[in-house]
């Protein structure tokens, strides 16, 4: 039996423009024999007209494709309308953040859906090619400083000119996760003096190998899967007394601190705003969660005391085409785990990527910290099992002695 699989058109009321599936990455799944639909226009918005797509069947009736669909792929979280729209049995890929979005981890859960949540993927060599959150990621960095450098006053390389030399930009990037390692490269290509700053000391020799300074406040804040750890008071205040002085001398400063699950870390505080230059801008890539800096508002450009604050939010959106066929190939890899060669579906859930990026299956919610942070009281799933080998072929009927002698 054919797979099916939909692309919806993504209905995010923050202007999503990404689409899950770009039509290169359409031609390469066809070659397993799974056969695609699409919601008519869902990558007119990132420049992926409908007549890109070959042998996709468009359709305007949402309702339909859902229903009909075994394997659903999205961006942004689906509304709960959506997944009871869904089949049980069926499979549903996109984002999810389902710490954000408890309601519909349970509507995935009831409705027996199949969720493989995109922000789960595991931080684990094998699985570098379905990490969504870092292609994405690398887009942000590199946009967050030509954003910064709109906003500025002053250009960020040194440039000479019959009147006289002017001065290279500072730029200070705090947090260098992808995103962060993406800013400083991008900063210092653009010509500007650059510095890094993170509380995982062995980012250092990253930052320095792009050619900036780091910025070492002596607290070590390492936390599990590659993230920081949340920072104790007393941590806190070391940093702060550590790093003030090179926020006052910034040009541009891009934060991108992040822990995963919880509110957005604290980086600047209003005092040390009121410190920096005049005409100096920060872009708060922490926005979404609800900032790493004091003052900053999602979504919005606002002026405090000196300095602009951006707060931009969905910065790959901004990036559509290529952060689509960044996330489409991450979605291709993923798929490629869970579909046979001959386009069956085939879960094994005892594969660390499968079990770790699985949010929801058969009724239960398969990942336990957004089980318990949603539903503590709901049942933990039975223990994984391995899929049942492929079934042999049947062995042709013997001849009878007659035919055989022929």
């Amino acid at each position: 039996m054919t797979v099916k699989i939909t692309v919806l058109k993504e209905q995010d009321e923050g202007g999503e423009r990404r689409v899950a599936l770009i039509p290169q990455v359409v031609e390469r799944l066809s070659s397993l024999g799974v056969s695609f639909a699409m919601e008519n226009g869902a990558g007119a918005a990132s420049s992926y007209p409908n007549e890109t797509y070959k042998n996709v069947t468009l359709s305007t009736d949402r309702k339909a494709l859902l229903g009909d669909a075994d394997i659903v792929l999205a961006v942004q979280p689906p509304a709960i309308e959506t997944v009871q729209a869904m089949k049980p049995g069926a499979i549903l890929v996109s984002f999810i953040y389902g710490r954000n979005h408890p309601e519909l981890v349970k509507a995935l859960r009831d409705q027996k859906v199949t969720c493989f949540a995109m922000e789960l993927v595991p931080r684990i060599s094998r699985a570098q090619a379905m990490d969504a959150l870092s292609s994405q990621a690398t887009l942000a960095g590199y946009y967050a400083v030509l954003l910064g450098s709109v906003h500025m006053t002053k250009i960020l390389p040194m440039m000479t000119t019959a009147v006289g030399s002017l001065r290279a930009a500072q730029v200070l990037v705090m947090g260098l996760g992808v995103a962060g390692l993406q800013a400083l490269a991008t900063a210092k290509r653009l010509g500007a003096v650059t510095e890094g700053y993170d509380v995982r000391p062995e980012t250092r020799e990253e930052a320095q190998s792009l050619g900036a300074k780091f910025v070492d406040t002596g607290v070590d804040a390492t936390g599990k899967g590659g993230y920081a750890r949340e920072l104790t008071d007393e941590e806190k205040q070391t940093v702060r007394k550590a790093i003030s002085d090179h926020i006052a001398r910034a040009d541009l400063i891009v934060t991108t601190a992040a822990v995963p699950g919880k509110k957005a870390p604290r980086l600047i505080d209003a005092e040390q705003i009121k410190a920096m230059k005049p005409g100096s801008v920060i872009i708060d890539l922490g926005a979404e969660g609800g900032g790493n800096c004091e003052g900053t508002q999602a979504g919005q450009t606002v002026q405090v005391g000196p300095t602009t604050i951006v707060g931009p939010i969905n910065v790959p959106s901004m990036l559509a085409l290529q952060a689509s066929e960044l996330y489409s190939k991450n979605i291709m890899h993923l798929l490629q785990q869970i579909l046979t060669k001959d386009g069956q579906i085939q879960l094994d859930f005892t594969d660390e990527v499968i079990s770790g990026t699985a949010l929801t299956h058969d009724g239960y919610i398969t990942n336990e910290g957004i089980r318990t942070a949603v539903d503590p009281n709901s049942l933990a799933p039975p223990a994984p099992q391995p899929p049942a080998p492929a079934a042999a072929p049947a062995a042709p009927a013997q001849a009878s002695g007659q035919e055989a002698a022929r």
